[in-house]
């Protein structure tokens, strides 16, 4: 198993030699798999390691599992910074849902941590069964085929060298070579939809046919190959309709709104992730966007903080 990992982290270039890695280290098994895996790594002078962990605060044996955190790594020589959500909350919007605001903190205290370790990659310990549960939320919420896609190995900062394994696979790992792991009660809670995906939907898709996470995967790698395709054929498209004008690349309104509505979505897509906007595809952000393309004259939208779309006569541009 561990040659399959290294494998698949060369494959796609996740451990470069030198790097310096934050490690997201919950203290669930995945986490510390990971940490055991990568640890020899560290001790190697082949990469540097930093273990990171986020009190959620939201357990009363949370405080406890961040200094069992602490412990672990300060024992396996790796250096830990512990940090609490109170820290982070007034840095983060509040949409109502306790799911997005731990996942918003976590990104932000990792990001933190790397920027002040000038680390290069931020370790993540997601595994296949990780891939199946954020297929079947994107699906509920009714996500692009980007979006069904997944999870990427390798994503910006963030790396997961154990995409390619199952959940089993690290739990007997772990238990036949007797190292300790934390379990998390509120991973039971059926308060979360993620854990109701885990518990319900994914055993009965398992008990229906076995082949189920064999075919999943394939599923996968076709949505992929896909997406891959519509990216390619975005880029050029979205050459032919634009011209920078003085350094700022400019759309031509008319020629993007004559395409296919699955072209124009993946331009926009293209074009605001070249000019590196923070954005949440959605539907109703493609058509805000297409709209304020298709009125015509002169005009300025947000859309994002601090970043706008600029609309004169025929031509968009984005403004930071």
């Amino acid at each position: 198993m561990l040659n399959r990992i290294n494998r698949f982290s060369q494959h796609h270039n996740l451990l470069p030699k030198g790097s310096t890695i934050v490690l997201g280290l919950s203290g669930g098994p995945d986490s510390v798999f990971l940490l055991h895996f990568l640890m020899p790594m560290h001790h190697a002078g082949t990469i540097t390691l930093v273990a990171a962990h986020l009190d959620h605060q939201w357990r009363p044996e949370s405080a406890a599992d961040a200094d069992w955190c602490l412990r672990t790594a300060q024992q396996s020589g790796i250096a830990c910074i512990v940090g609490r959500l109170s820290d982070f909350n007034s840095a983060i919007p509040w949409n109502g849902s306790k799911e997005e605001l731990g996942r918003r903190a976590r990104r932000l205290f990792l990001e933190r941590t790397a920027h002040q370790y000038n680390a290069t990659r931020i370790a993540l310990g997601h595994h296949a069964q990780d891939q199946q549960e954020t297929f079947f939320i994107r699906l509920v919420r009714g996500a692009t085929l980007s979006g069904l896609t997944g999870m990427k190995p390798h994503s910006g900062q963030y790396i997961r060298p154990l995409l390619d394994i199952s959940k089993a696979a690290i739990v007997a790992y772990l238990d036949n070579h007797g190292i300790a792991y934390l379990n998390d009660s509120s991973n039971n809670s059926a308060d979360y939809l993620r854990n109701r995906i885990r518990h319900n939907v994914l055993p009965e898709l398992q008990n229906a046919d076995s082949r189920f996470d064999q075919n999943f995967k394939k599923t996968g790698t076709r949505l992929q190959a896909t997406q891959d395709y519509l990216d390619e054929q975005a880029a050029l498209a979205l050459a032919a309709i634009s011209i920078y004008d003085n350094g700022v690349h400019r759309i031509n309104t008319a020629q993007l709104l004559g395409l296919h509505p699955v072209m124009q979505q993946q331009i926009i897509i293209t074009w605001l992730i070249a000019h590196q906007v923070p954005f949440t595809p959605s539907e109703s952000f493609f058509k805000e966007i297409l709209r304020f393309a298709a009125r015509g004259g002169s005009g300025i939208h947000a859309i994002h903080s601090g970043w706008s779309l600029v609309r004169k006569k025929e031509w968009l541009w984005i403004e930071k």
